[in-house]
């Protein structure tokens, strides 16, 4: 897709223009990909595509909230710099007062873009990131999901309405709605490496009381789990106290999982 971006990019004249969006995509990703490198997450692979970019890790939400904002932001605040970079070359006969304009304009417009909150666009996993600090995991998911699909469906009709036959447009548009079928796909799946990875590396945080009625099943029990917490569940009236690992290995014990909290032991 790249190279056949070029050729187009050659053949209409716009191949500065194009060489301009595929760079500040390139340093946008290097952003986030620089940062999640320096916590040491696992980088699974960068794309760059001709309408943004995508750095896709193997982390599954268990990671400390601040790290992933930073790991966010990151990416956004690149454009800062390469916007006053561009304005700095004006003053050099290698840059035009062009030139800059149309790099400040690609900026600016990915930028806002990327700020969106929607999946998986920067301000969609920004939002994410706040939400499983403030609520559990699984309803944070859940919750991100909805809203995320509700406002691509208005950026649809906005899309329509406003810029009916912007090709570029239309291909992000489609690439967004892709992505969310995707993840309703795997969101079961999504969950279920969230707290495999808790059952791995272990809870950790400050501990959390869950008061829960006996007749909760254990797979409903994780449902209520929130990142960088350490959850012990208390059964009122039952003298029942379970520590958080006790009900992670009940989970995965196809036996135990939709076993009543009340009958663990």
């Amino acid at each position: 897709m790249f190279w056949g971006i070029l050729m187009i990019g050659g053949l209409t004249g716009l191949f500065k223009e194009i060489m301009m969006l595929f760079f500040i995509v390139f340093v946008h990703e290097m952003g986030h990909s620089l940062m999640a490198a320096k916590f040491k997450w696992r980088l699974r692979k960068i794309m760059l595509l001709p309408f943004g970019g995508m750095a896709e890790t193997d982390e599954y939400g268990n990671r400390p909230v601040h790290e992933e904002i930073l790991v966010v932001i990151c990416g956004p605040l690149q454009h800062v710099w390469m916007i006053a970079g561009s304005y700095l070359l004006t003053f050099t006969p290698l840059w035009s007062d062009s030139d800059h304009h149309i790099f400040f304009f690609h900026n600016i417009t990915i930028l806002l873009f990327n700020l969106l909150p929607i999946l998986p666009l920067d301000g969609g996993r920004l939002l994410f990131s706040l939400q499983t600090y403030f609520q559990p995991f699984y309803q944070a998911y859940y919750t991100n999901f909805y809203v995320s699909l509700f406002l691509l469906l208005l950026l649809t009709l906005l899309s329509l309405v406003i810029l009916p036959f912007h090709l570029n447009l239309i291909i992000v548009v489609f690439f967004l709605w892709l992505h969310h079928y995707l993840e309703w796909k795997q969101r079961h799946f999504m969950f279920l490496r969230f707290l495999l990875e808790r059952l791995r590396d272990g809870p950790f945080g400050d501990k959390k009381i869950v008061r829960l009625p006996p007749n909760v099943s254990v797979a409903g029990a994780m449902k209520k789990v929130s990142r960088q917490r350490h959850h012990y569940f208390i059964l009122p009236y039952h003298d029942v106290y379970l520590d958080e690992t006790v009900v992670l290995e009940a989970f995965f014990d196809e036996k135990k999982r939709f076993l009543p909290l009340g009958k663990l032991r």
